[in-house]
């Protein structure tokens, strides 16, 4: 089998997680779960199946400093800076072309540097079968996970039963569905076909490649331009004129909800996105109560809410329920469970009062 190689997604703002999450300093490379920041499990999750020389980190060129500090063993080589932000269609296409310039038509693992996984056997023995499933394919393999609740931050894709590799556990995947409203998301759960997008794939190098200039002829013609100079010294500069010209679209729409094939491998790994403050509920300790408290915290008669104090003074609560409370140096949210996937709001509100110290 091939020697595989990783891109790690570490470029995103992590909006939903404000106002721990803020631009400088985004949720990725934020301690969330356990004493290691986000990026730190990632990759220490990846090097017990890929040498550290194959694991690739995709972020913004203001993140540079805050990539080596946390990993400071990562090959200067493997650090790749985006000017802008281009969302992720860019992000993997920038990242496969340099892979493929130095081992053509390698394998490609995609990841997101923020995920949580709570069982990383599992995880790997996830990778390894979608590996398997990659050979044979020779397409696309993505990991989905059967919903356990009506996740309304989450994307679906539908599988079809009728297509199903029985010797490795592979289903074809007929579509891709955005993340649905609540109502759409409790049917979605009765149906033995859909299950959630981690947005995890793995393919080749030149299928991905393939795939951009197929379905995103735009965003190839900039990354053919770009490509010549990677590893070179004309690099970055070449990197500030072309990239922010480049399309902004997701690999989930600019390419996957038009290709045709593509596997996914069931998986059971605990695996949450960590997408806002209301996923804390599935991956944290809870109190008798079904809080989930962090810092210095008291509480009578508080049930099910999430409190995190970042500071020393104290957060006292009484009589509230189904309530986030963030205090951070500067800012306090106050947010009912039930709203916290639409926080990004918030920040448009203090962009249109010209708040962005707050951001």
């Amino acid at each position: 089998m091939n020697q595989l190689n990783v891109i790690v997604m570490a470029g995103g703002k992590g909006e939903r997680f404000w106002p721990l999450s803020r631009m400088q300093w985004p949720k990725q490379f934020l301690t969330i779960a356990g004493n290691r920041s986000m990026l730190q499990m990632t990759v220490d999750r990846l090097r017990k199946f890929v040498p550290l020389s194959h694991i690739h980190i995709v972020s913004h060129v203001n993140y540079r400093d805050i990539v080596r500090l946390q990993l400071p063993e990562l090959p200067v080589g493997n650090l790749i800076l985006e000017p802008v932000g281009r969302d992720t269609s860019a992000c993997i296409g920038l990242a496969a072309a340099k892979i493929s310039n130095r081992q053509p038509n390698s394998e490609l693992l995609v990841v997101p540097a923020d995920h949580y996984v709570e069982d990383e056997e599992i995880f790997i023995e996830s990778i390894q079968k979608g590996r398997q499933v990659l050979k044979r394919s020779r397409g696309v393999v993505t990991l989905g996970i059967k919903p356990s609740y009506p996740e309304t931050g989450y994307g679906y894709m539908q599988v079809s039963e009728a297509e199903y590799d029985r010797i490795l556990h592979g289903y074809k995947v007929e579509r891709f569905h955005e993340k649905p409203n609540r109502e759409t998301a409790e049917t979605f759960i009765t149906k033995p076909n859909l299950y959630w997008n981690t947005g995890m794939f793995l393919w080749h190098t030149n299928t991905i490649r393939r795939m951009i200039e197929q379905y995103l002829p735009d965003l190839h013609h900039g990354l053919e331009i770009i490509r010549p100079v990677l590893d070179s010294s004309m690099e970055q500069a070449v990197l500030e004129q072309v990239y922010p010209r480049l399309p902004a679209i997701s690999i989930d729409y600019g390419v996957m909800e038009k290709a045709d094939n593509i596997y996914m491998v069931p998986c059971d790994f605990g695996w949450n996105d960590v997408g806002s403050w209301g996923a804390l509920d599935k991956i944290s300790e809870r109190d008798p109560f079904d809080n989930v408290i962090q810092g210095n915290v008291i509480n009578l008669d508080t049930h099910d809410c999430i409190i995190h104090n970042a500071g020393d003074k104290l957060i006292a609560t009484l009589g509230i329920q189904d309530i986030i409370v963030v205090d951070t140096e500067d800012i306090t949210l106050v947010c009912s469970k039930y709203r916290s996937q639409h926080i990004k709001e918030l920040i448009q509100e203090l962009k249109r009062q010209k708040l962005e110290a707050y951001l």
